[in-house]
């Protein structure tokens, strides 16, 4: 009898890995360019092109580029519906070698325990952000890709602590009441009973404060929103998580433009 249980649920733990297979395996799937993609409007998901760790720029396929067109530009969609927000429906990259980061106040980095920030790039991200900037971080996982994404995060602000944020902050009601929230996994791993990566068991909602106790740098860690983004228009990727995941990235921009 026991030996029958745990035959059904060995059946049922490999058919729940094989039915999200086919997703993982379609990561990062392209996306069509909105018919209004060039519209000027009042806010534009910027996306930040860094180089990573091991050093230059990853053109193509690179870990900045991860869930790339489709999390942005589906995301958008959901803003657009969501918020009386005027949004472009198509995503901007920009990177730290260029002026152009200014004219953004808002800007996202994915998969940030793989980048490597020079001292040039990691002054100019603090200007930015000094100037009214902010940034999202977002998809990293466990202790050592904290730790990379932290050496460059020293170097932007050498004098300002990460603190988790408290629930009581204005960026978790912005717009929605984010009194719960849950640790969104990745699109690899949703079919195999867990929701973390590596030794990343607890999400972390943490920031960095400015002088006027404004949040400029977003994190969250030990999750992945953008495959939750990517994903949410596919029957096999659970509503729940993908609910949090734009709730959060519509308190974050709504926060980032009224603070």
């Amino acid at each position: 009898m026991y030996a029958l249980i745990a035959v059904v649920l060995l059946a049922g733990l490999v058919y729940g890995q094989r039915r999200y297979r086919s997703l993982d395996d379609e990561e990062d799937n392209p996306a069509a360019v909105p018919p209004d993609a060039t519209e000027k409007t009042e806010f534009v998901f910027s996306r930040l092109r860094y180089p990573s760790f091991q050093g230059g720029y990853r053109w193509r396929r690179g870990s900045w580029a991860t869930d790339y067109p489709k999390a942005d530009r589906q995301f958008l969609q959901g803003l657009r519906r969501l918020t009386r927000l005027h949004a472009r429906s198509m995503e901007n990259v920009v990177d730290l070698d260029s002026d152009e980061i200014y004219n953004y106040p808002w800007i996202y980095a994915v998969e940030v325990g793989y980048w490597g920030l020079n001292d040039l790039q990691a002054r100019k991200l603090r200007d930015y952000l000094n100037r009214g900037g902010f940034l999202m971080v977002d998809d990293f996982h466990g202790s050592f890709e904290w730790e990379v994404f932290y050496d460059s995060l020293r170097r932007v602000y050498p004098d300002r602590p990460v603190v988790e944020i408290e629930n009581a902050d204005p960026i978790f009601h912005a717009i929605y009441d984010l009194d719960e929230r849950v640790q969104v996994p990745g699109v690899h791993i949703v079919g195999s009973g867990r929701t973390w990566e590596r030794d990343g068991y607890e999400p972390k909602w943490r920031a960095v404060f400015d002088e006027r106790n404004r949040i400029t740098v977003a994190i969250c860690h030990n999750m992945d929103l953008g495959d939750a983004w990517e994903w949410a228009d596919h029957p096999e990727y659970p509503e729940k998580f993908a609910s949090v995941a734009y709730r959060v990235a519509v308190n974050y921009i709504v926060y980032s433009m009224t603070h």
